[in-house]
C-alpha cells in the first residue's frame, strides 16, 4: 500500500521463508479435540483477512468473526488500490476462499467503539485482534487549508474508488494546474488518475460520477512536490514508470535536480537504484524521435518539484478558495533516508487551483478502553499484543503504522496470528466456552443494528457486477449505504 496496496515490496524469496517460518513453528500444534476458540478480528482489509486466514489454518477448532463498519469488506484493496490496477486486487479472491469456511463469518455495518465496545468484544471472545487500518489523513496544518480547493489524497482516492462517505465530494476540476504534496505511491496514484485521457479509464471499476468528473476536467498540469530531494521519495519503479510512458502528457523534470546524484547512487540498495536510474534517464537523456514527437505532441504535463515545503495555501482574490500554494524552500540535513529538509528562508509561491495533500494516513483510537499513542498513531504493542490488555492484539497498520504494501501487511498479520495462538497454547486466554457472535447479535439487536453477512456482500457484488456490464466494466459500484441496505431488503 505505500500508503497503500501493491503487491511489491519483499522478494519472493524472502517471503517465502518467512511464511515457511510461520508454517513450521505451527505444523500440529493443535489437535482437533481442543476446545472451539472464539476469535474476532475488527476491520476486513487485507490484515483483518490474514489474520483471519491464519488463524483458520492453524486451529482445527479456531472460529472467526470479522467485524466491519463499511457495509463492504475489503478495505484499502477495495477503496485505496486504483481502479487502473485490476491485478492488485487479485487478493479479493483468497479472502473470498477465507470469508467461505465454516468457521469464519463477516458481520459488516458495526461500527465497534459505538455499536459495541471492546470490552464487550473481550467478554464474548477468547481474543479479540484490532486490524482497522488508518482512518484518517494527517493534516497539514497551514493557514488556508480550510479553503474550497484543498482536499486530502485520501478523500480524493477515496471519491474516485466508490468509498461511501467520500461519494459527495464533487472536487472542482475546473483549474489548469493541480499541486499534490507528497511524493509516495499515492501522490503518483492521483496525478495520474487526473491526467490519464478518460477513454483509458472507461472500462475500470472508477466510479461513474469520478469518470464524468474526469471528462469536464481541465487540469493541464499537475506538480508533485515534496520537501527532500530525488534520493528521499517514496514512489516505487512501477508507479514512476506508469507515469513516465502516461499518454498524452509530458514530464517536466529539471536537471539541476539530479546533478551529483549518479555518484551518490553507487551505494544505495538495488531497488532504490534502479528506480534512481530510471529518474536520471528521464530527467537527464534526450528523449529518441518517437518520444520526442509523443511529448511535443502531449496536451498535459507532471513534474517532480523537490526541496519544497507546503508554508501556506494562497487565497483567489476573493478569498473564497484556493488561488496557489507558497513553498518554503528546503535543503537537507544529514543523508539518505534520514536526511531531514530545513527551511532556507526562501520561499516560491505557485498558482494552482486544487491542492491534493498525500502526506500520510493515520490511525485513530477505536475505544476509550485501548491504549493509543496519538503521537506515532498506533495502538501500543508487543509484537501484536496489545501492551497491558491481555487477550487484545493487532495487526497491519494500526499495528505498526501506515507503511508497506499488501506483502508487508500479510506477514506481519501472521505473526500477530501466530503470537496469538501461542497465547491460546500456554493458557494465557480465557479458558471454558465464550459465547461468540451469539453474544453479540443479542447486544447489536437490542441496540437496532443490522449487521450484513458475507452472502449479503455477494448479492451486492453481483449487483454492481451487472450494473457494469452494461458500460463494459467490471464493475459499477454501489455508493450509498441506504440504497445497499433496501437492495438486501433492510
Amino acid at each position: 500500500m505505500g500508503a497503500r496496496g501493491g503487491l511489491r515490496a519483499l522478494s519472493i524469496g524472502v517471503r517465502a521463508e518467512l511464511v515457511a517460518g510461520l508454517e513450521r513453528g505451527f505444523r500440529q500444534q493443535f489437535s482437533t479435540q481442543e476446545q472451539t476458540a472464539q476469535i474476532c478480528v475488527v476491520g476486513s482489509g487485507p490484515a483483518g483477512f490474514y489474520t483471519a486466514q491464519h488463524l483458520l489454518k492453524h486451529h482445527p477448532r479456531a472460529h472467526v468473526d470479522i467485524y466491519e463498519k463499511q457495509l463492504v469488506p475489503f478495505g484499502l484493496v477495495r477503496f485505496g488500490v486504483a481502479p487502473d490496477h485490476p491485478e492488485v486486487k487479485n487478493v479479493i479472491n483468497t479472502f473470498t476462499q477465507t470469508a467461505h469456511s465454516d468457521r469464519c463469518a463477516f458481520h459488516g455495518n458495526v461500527v465497534v467503539g459505538r455499536d459495541v465496545t471492546v470490552q464487550e468484544l473481550r467478554d464474548a471472545y477468547h481474543a479479540v485482534v484490532l486490524s482497522y487500518g488508518a482512518e484518517d489523513h494527517r493534516g497539514l496544518e497551514i493557514p488556508g487549508e480550510e479553503l474550497p480547493g484543498v482536499l486530502s489524497a485520501r478523500a480524493f482516492v477515496g471519491w474516485y474508488n466508490g468509498l461511501p462517505e467520500n461519494r459527495k465530494l464533487a472536487p472542482d476540476l475546473s483549474c489548469d494546474t493541480a499541486v499534490v504534496l507528497g511524493q509516495g505511491n499515492v501522490a503518483l496514484d492521483v496525478a495520474r488518475i487526473l491526467l490519464t485521457p478518460p477513454e483509458y479509464l472507461e472500462k475500470t471499476d472508477i466510479t461513474a460520477a469520478a469518470l464524468g468528473a474526469l471528462r469536464q476536467s481541465q487540469v493541464k498540469t499537475v506538480w508533485i512536490v515534496g520537501r527532500r530531494g530525488p534520493l528521499q521519495v517514496a514512489f516505487t519503479i512501477k508507479e514512476l514508470r506508469e507515469m513516465i510512458q502516461l499518454p498524452g502528457t509530458r514530464p517536466i523534470l529539471d536537471p539541476a535536480d539530479f546533478l551529483g546524484l549518479q555518484d551518490r547512487i553507487k551505494e544505495v540498495p538495488r531497488p532504490r537504484k534502479r528506480l534512481m536510474e530510471l529518474l536520471l534517464r528521464a530527467a537527464m537523456e534526450k528523449p529518441g524521435v518517437a518520444e520526442a514527437a509523443r511529448r511535443a505532441s502531449a496536451s498535459r504535463a507532471w513534474g517532480l518539484r523537490f526541496f519544497r515545503s507546503p508554508q501556506q495555501v494562497l487565497p483567489s482574490p476573493d478569498g473564497r478558495r484556493a488561488a496557489g500554494i507558497r513553498l518554503a524552500v528546503t535543503r537537507l540535513e544529514g543523508v539518505g533516508e534520514a536526511a531531514r529538509a530545513v527551511p532556507t528562508g526562501d520561499v516560491e509561491d505557485l498558482p494552482c487551483g486544487l491542492v491534493l495533500s498525500s502526506i500520510g494516513y493515520k490511525s485513530c483510537p477505536i475505544d476509550p478502553s485501548v491504549p493509543f499513542d496519538p503521537k506515532l498513531g498506533v495502538i501500543p504493542n508487543v509484537e501484536g499484543r496489545v501492551v497491558d490488555v491481555p487477550g487484545l492484539y493487532c495487526s497491519g497498520w494500526v499495528k505498526r503504522g501506515p507503511t508497506g504494501v499488501i506483502t508487508t501487511t500479510m506477514t506481519d498479520s501472521f505473526v500477530t496470528g501466530q503470537i496469538l495462538l501461542q497465547d491460546l497454547k500456554a493458557g494465557l486466554l480465557p479458558s471454558g466456552p465464550r459465547p461468540g457472535y451469539a453474544a453479540i447479535k443479542v447486544l447489536l439487536g437490542s441496540r437496532g443494528v443490522w449487521p450484513v453477512s458475507f452472502s449479503d456482500w455477494e448479492k451486492l457484488d453481483a449487483e454492481e457486477v451487472s450494473r457494469g456490464q452494461g458500460a463494459g466494466k467490471p464493475r459499477e459500484k454501489l455508493l450509498d449505504p441506504q440504497e445497499m441496505l433496501w437492495l438486501l431488503g433492510r
